[in-house]
């Protein structure tokens, strides 16, 4: 079946990183199949993750399907056009239905793109991942593809005004290889490994990044541990307990 919308907003993207001169430096898209199923396993930092995401699979002619809050899909302008890219629905209450539906994609060749941390991390480190995406993998019989992002923060996140003027801003992305889900390994065991191997490539990217904070009023972005101001993570942990 033509895909009518996604090429479309895949443009308009491209449209939107040219007007913010947007620097980009992507390694690791040749780990991204260009047949077959597979899971798309990234870090959340930030509201823009999904699309800096969907831009490694664009080298294999790729579209990526991502597993999204189900009150995004009710939204009048962003639900048709999530519905028409065929995004996944997640309703918190009815779980299983998401998993079932992904499972479904990845069986069909699809590529499903999950955070595993479920929501942004507001300390911008690594918590810790739900085992859902090593499970549907294992079902459906994939791999899993974990990447990072580091720089989204800094145009729009969880807590902080968006910042989508000419700032030139880097965005650094890093995909590492496959991840194997063997059906007789526990999902945790595979989830740990997931996340270490996430983890380094968070590191990589942060090594990468070409700035530091202008004066002290810019260390927001950077993470406590890394000598910035951004919540530590039992602060941010906090923070998500009031909501």
């Amino acid at each position: 079946m033509a895909e009518l919308v996604y090429p479309p907003v895949i443009g308009a993207c491209h449209t939107m990183f040219k007007a913010l001169d947007l620097r980009f430096d992507i390694k690791g898209t040749e780990h991204i199949p260009a047949q077959g199923g597979a899971v798309l396993v990234s870090n959340h930092i930030g509201y823009l993750d999904f699309i800096f995401c969907g831009l490694t699979a664009r080298p294999a002619k790729r579209l990526v399907r991502f597993m999204a809050k189900e009150s995004v899909f009710r939204h009048r302008v962003s639900g048709p056009l999530m519905r028409a890219m065929k995004h996944i629905p997640v309703d918190r209450a009815a779980g299983m239905d998401a998993y079932r539906h992904a499972v479904k994609a990845l069986r069909g060749g699809e590529i499903v793109g999950v955070f595993p941390e479920a929501t942004i991390s507001q300390s911008f480190t690594l918590k810790r991942f739900k085992s859902g995406a090593a499970r549907m993998a294992q079902e459906a019989g994939v791999p899993l593809l974990p990447m990072a992002l580091w720089g989204t923060q800094r145009l729009w996140t969880k807590g902080h005004k968006r910042d989508l003027g000419r700032n030139h801003f880097p965005v650094v992305v890093r995909v590492g290889e496959p991840v194997p889900a063997a059906p007789e390994e526990h999902p945790d065991t595979i989830t740990d490994r997931l996340r270490d191997r996430v983890q380094d490539l968070l590191e990589a990217a942060q090594r990468a990044y070409p700035v530091r904070p202008k004066n002290a009023d810019d260390t927001w972005w950077v993470p406590a541990h890394l000598g910035g101001t951004a919540p530590t993570p039992e602060q941010a942990a906090a923070r998500d307990r009031r909501g």
